[in-house]
């Protein structure tokens, strides 16, 4: 006989903001938690960086691809989710904002209303206390060098003050400084408790690589907080685990399905199938990301015929766009000299503009413009995106170098030459990438097609006042700060990046509405649970991380609350 499935009271399927969370909170209050998550475990130093370990660094098993990103690609969007124990926060520009309290809408959807919120503001409050309690945000501290001289920093409250917009300084879920310390970049970061990689961790060394996974620990992403604690408390959690099918049991709880990609070598495409591995418990948590959980659900929809008609429904990209202003100059001082932006410099994110509902010409739908820096790699890429420009260089450099070995030219330094060769890094030093996000209407739906793939019907043709004024906004910062604004080529074409995907299994208040209801628990399978962005019925607005996060915590406090669950015994559930 085969051997008896190993039990669980709770399963979570999933390591991002809502993964993490829920696996704390159960396995703080007792509960035998398992978290599955397929990706790998990184810990410090771990991040790749080398063209060699990027190229490996994607997300496609069938491949030998077991890296970070996962890349989506549908007509009219893109987009762009993590794979590894932490979810998106390993690779998030670590902002947490709060959604605003106006926009937990509550449309009409019988009367053509788009989004509905079934919970409020007031009622994530003290979940939203408790996650930045656990995350502890710090604001980039400007009062001190060398924070005081970040140069993205300064130009977004410059094009702020001119434009007449607010500007801030956003918590970011990142280390600068020891508590009651003086902030200073690459200290030793003292923990009350050690993180789950048992590795030393340091402050913000301000390197612009929060994107691409901080190699110093930093960044007080998922597995040094919330995960580090769920593992002192007993949760299990499994790494390079992928779910591929789950159901309920006739006796009650439902079954997950994995396969163990722990034996698989990397690089190459596997020779053999991975071994299956079977779980049950009392508990599903479905916390896989927007793409994930969906993908999860569709393809497993037989097992589940009482799921609402409304999954895959709701969908929008949190209003992204992402802009490039570049060559931009400063004439304050009467005479035009170029702007030093400086986008390596700091941590991703460092400042926001916030743009309300009632501005004029916006349809009503307000959104916020961030700087997004990035790694000193792509300034070295950008200057040299003109192969002819940067050959020509490189010759002048051999023809001078000639000169001196022939003997044709006395002055053997070559310092000078060599500084002509590299250029004048002006291009990338006054460009700088604006993100853009906001309410945009959540009218896309995820479907299965009949390959067995996941299809996105969305267009942006519901949104595009929405998007236009985006665009305007990003045209008004770039002549702030004298520049020229760039548009991605793929967004001339009607195509959209997120990174910020949202809905699907939206919350609802039935389920002729949505797919779980404020708690979070499916309709019509007690006992099953979303906790990720899925969940939302409608764009957030700000990034969205922290609204995840409190809604997994107001949904574990719920889980928590309630006795423990059978399934009713029918003919649609599968022993």
């Amino acid at each position: 006989m085969a051997p008896r499935p190993e039990h669980f009271d709770a399963i979570i399927v999933g390591s991002g903001f809502g993964g993490s969370v829920m696996c704390y909170r159960l396995a703080e209050a007792g509960l035998r938690v398992c978290l599955l998550e397929r990706g790998k475990v990184y810990p410090p130093g771990s991040f790749p960086r080398s063209p060699y370990e990027m190229r490996h660094n994607f997300w496609d098993p069938a491949h030998g691809l077991h890296g970070l990103f996962n890349i989506w690609s549908f007509r009219g969007l893109g987009g762009v989710v993590a794979s590894g124990l932490g979810g998106g926060s390993l690779v998030y520009a670590n902002v947490l904002l709060r959604k605003d309290e106006h926009t937990f809408v509550r449309e009409d959807l019988a009367a053509g209303g788009y989004e509905h919120w079934p919970v409020t503001r007031e009622q994530l409050e003290l979940h939203y206390d408790q996650v930045e309690e656990m995350l502890r945000p710090q604001r980039l501290p400007v009062d001190f060098e060398p924070y005081r001289s970040t140069p993205k920093t300064r130009a977004m409250r410059h094009a702020a003050e001119r434009l007449g917009q607010e500007w801030f300084l956003p918590p970011l879920a990142v280390t600068f400084g020891n508590p009651g310390e003086v902030p200073h970049p690459g200290e030793p970061l003292r923990e009350p408790s050690p993180n789950l990689h048992g590795r030393s961790r340091l402050t913000c060394r301000m390197c612009g690589e929060c994107n691409l996974g901080c190699n110093y620990g930093s960044k007080n992403s998922l597995d040094y907080t919330y995960l580090s604690a769920a593992k002192r408390h007993g949760a299990d959690l499994r790494s390079r685990c992928e779910v591929m099918s789950l159901r309920p049991r006739a006796e009650g709880g439902y079954a997950v399905a994995y396969v163990d990609h722990g034996g698989t070598e990397e690089g190459a495409p596997p020779t053999s199938e991975p071994p299956r591995r079977t779980l049950t418990a009392t508990r599903l948590i479905l916390a896989a990301g927007t793409f994930g959980t969906n993908h999860l659900l569709l393809r497993n929809r037989r097992s589940f015929p009482r799921l609402s008609r409304k999954l895959g429904t709701r969908f929008c990209g949190n209003g992204d766009l992402l802009g490039l202003v570049v060559r931009c100059m400063d004439s304050g001082s009467g005479t035009p000299r170029p702007r030093m932006l400086d986008g390596g410099n700091g941590p991703v994110i460092t400042s926001t503009l916030r743009y309300p509902d009632s501005l004029e010409g916006g349809g009503g739908r307000g959104f916020y413009l961030q700087d997004a820096g990035h790694p000193e790699l792509f300034n070295w890429l950008y200057e040299v995106r003109h192969p002819l420009k940067t050959a020509l260089r490189s010759l002048q450099l051999a023809g001078h170098l000639a000169k001196v070995w022939l003997g044709l030219e006395r002055d053997s330094d070559i310092c000078a030459e060599l500084a002509e060769a590299l250029g004048s890094g002006l291009e990338s030093a006054t460009s700088m990438a604006l993100l853009g996000m906001g309410r945009d209407v959540p009218d896309g739906r995820l479907r299965m097609t009949r390959g067995g793939k996941m299809a996105l019907q969305w267009s942006p043709r519901a949104s595009a006042a929405y998007f236009r004024h985006l665009r305007h906004a990003m045209e008004d910062v770039a002549e702030a700060l004298e520049g020229k604004l760039m548009h991605f080529p793929l967004t001339h074409l009607g195509h959209v990046i997120t990174v910020h995907p949202l809905g699907g299994c939206p919350m609802a208040r039935h389920r002729d509405e949505g797919v779980v209801d404020a708690n979070g628990e499916v309709f019509g399978y007690p006992g099953l649970y979303v906790a990720d962005g899925s969940v939302m019925p409608g764009p957030v607005g700000p990034n969205p991380a922290l609204t995840i996060a409190a809604l997994a915590d107001r949904f574990a406090e719920s889980l928590l609350a309630r006795r423990p669950i059978r399934l009713p015994t029918s003919p649609e559930a599968v022993a």
